[in-house]
């Protein structure tokens, strides 16, 4: 079954880190792009991390309010895709999901149902 499914949410104190994972199954994650949205009631979906080439020296592309606390990674022995939160904030409450597909701006092919992440004391 081709799909992607999100773990690692949950409630965290503000300062405090989550490591969200990705993990694809049915497919190599590594031939498509990959990116971290969120969205939290009353805002727009937000494009928070994305990355093109998992194997080279550049990293990721990150939304401004997140560079410096977010980090996005891969790990091609589990087809799995992370994305380390730290030095969380309540402003980081979303529902966060990944999504694949040809480039950075095209991240349409296949996205995981999601999962909440609530920053809060």
């Amino acid at each position: 079954q081709v799909q992607l499914v999100e773990s690692g949410g949950g409630l965290v104190q503000p300062g405090g880190s989550l490591r969200l994972s990705c993990r694809a199954s049915g497919f190599a994650l590594d031939v498509y792009h990959i990116g971290w949205f969120r969205q939290s009631p009353g805002q727009g979906r937000e494009k928070v991390a994305c990355i093109s080439d998992y194997y080279s020296n550049e990293g990721a592309d990150y939304v401004n309010s997140v560079k410096g606390r977010f980090t996005l990674s891969f790990e091609n022995a589990k087809n799995t895709a992370y994305l380390q939160m730290d030095n969380l904030k309540p402003e980081d409450t979303a529902h966060y999901y990944c999504a694949i597909g040809a480039g950075c701006s095209d991240l349409n092919s296949l996205r995981g149902q999601g999962i909440q992440v609530t920053v809060s004391s």
